[in-house]
């Protein structure tokens, strides 16, 4: 199989990407760098790896392995944590804790968390230039005005550049706030909640209940499913990668 076709059977990348990423010099043979189209290899004896990554195309279409996490408030994003907290990888068996999670949520977020061994995938969905969604429910203190709803949408100046919605709607209000739904295509450290905060709304509790065309749906706070195939593929087209073609 040529070396195009076997990373975007694996889900790295469409055909054409896959080509940028051999002419980069961004893949490895059996631990030779290759800068030729057209390179064959043998699915199961070859070893190919992008950026130093290995790339082993899934059973099921070559599409990897991918995770849904409903992420608990209180756990962190990371691996290790020097602290003792309670992290995102302990609530996942030990066969998948070798994979990437895909855009973090910090430790007093809760929701959806991808998890996923196709890197370059990964790099799409969590790259502001693909322009994959974000959305969560997000609860504040105080009632933003119609006006308060425009600047979001139209940018705030935060302290480290300019930040804005996508989307966002009163969705209702609280007994001391409100409810609102906020869509992002960025995923810069605590930007929901410094984007309500610089608008004068303290954010008291945030949830992502959807990346891309995936929602949270049911999945209770803790629990894990893997995804099926049709998301995956999904995933991938909200990122720009095309169906994988037959042909040689």
């Amino acid at each position: 199989m040529r070396i195009q076709k076997y990373l975007s059977r694996a889900g790295v990348a469409s055909r054409r990407e896959a080509e940028r990423l051999v002419l980069e010099g961004r893949v490895r043979v059996n631990g030779r760098l290759i800068r030729e189209l057209g390179v064959a290899v043998v699915p199961g004896a070859d070893r190919v790896e992008v950026d130093g990554r290995p790339v082993v195309p899934g059973e099921e279409g070559g599409v990897g392995t991918w995770l849904m996490l409903h992420k608990p408030r209180g756990v962190v994003t990371t691996r290790r944590d020097p602290q003792g907290r309670s992290t995102v990888y302990g609530m996942l068996p030990p066969e998948y804790r070798t994979l990437r999670y895909v855009g973090r949520l910090d430790r007093d977020t809760e929701g959806l968390l991808l998890f996923t061994d196709r890197g370059e995938l990964l790099h799409r969905l969590t790259h502001p230039s693909f322009g994959v969604e974000r959305e969560y429910r997000v609860w504040v203190q105080g009632t933003p005005h119609r006006g308060t709803l425009d600047r979001l949408r139209k940018g705030v100046q935060l302290e480290d550049g300019p930040a804005r919605a996508r989307e966002v709607r009163l969705v209702r209000g609280t007994q001391d706030g409100a409810v609102l739904q906020v869509v992002m295509v960025e995923g810069r450290k605590r930007e929901v909640r410094r984007l309500l905060e610089a608008v004068g709304h303290r954010v008291t509790r945030l949830c992502r209940v959807r990346f891309g065309p995936l929602r949270l749906g049911g999945l209770k706070a803790g629990e894990w499913r893997p995804l099926n195939n049709h998301e995956i593929r999904a995933l991938a087209r909200a990122a720009g990668v095309r169906d994988q073609e037959d042909g040689e």
